[in-house]
């Protein structure tokens, strides 16, 4: 019994730093990739057929990401369910890059976590 209350003990006094350190990494993670798109130079965001420099797709997917509230615990969360398509439409997020070149948003923020995570190491 003194095994399972001093298990317990450990469990609950160390579980919440574990939490709040996956919590801040993932936070790192998702404003990594809000920072990326707010600072697109020449850059555009294109939602629903209509194009947005950095700064307002950045607000967008902020007020997305409050809406979604616990449902985005990690930057994968945020990639799929604020950064990818349109809630309303269902139509995918594209970004245009200052060269011309047309990819959906997904990939791009994948690209970039892949970036982040590389030299966060």
């Amino acid at each position: 019994m003194k095994n399972v209350l001093v298990a317990s003990f450990v469990v609950l006094v160390l579980f919440p730093g574990v939490l709040n350190a996956r919590e801040d990494t993932e936070k790192k993670r998702i404003d990594f990739l809000l920072f990326s798109v707010e600072n697109m130079k020449g850059a555009k965001f294109i939602r629903n057929g209509t194009e947005h420099d950095g700064k307002e797709a950045a607000a967008h997917l902020r007020m997305k990401l409050q809406k979604a509230g616990d449902k985005v615990q990690t930057a994968d969360d945020f990639i799929r369910l604020c950064a990818s398509k349109s809630f309303l439409s269902g139509k995918p997020y594209r970004i245009r890059s200052s060269d011309g070149i047309t990819e959906n948003s997904e990939q791009y923020f994948r690209k970039k976590l892949k970036e982040y995570d590389s030299t966060a190491k």
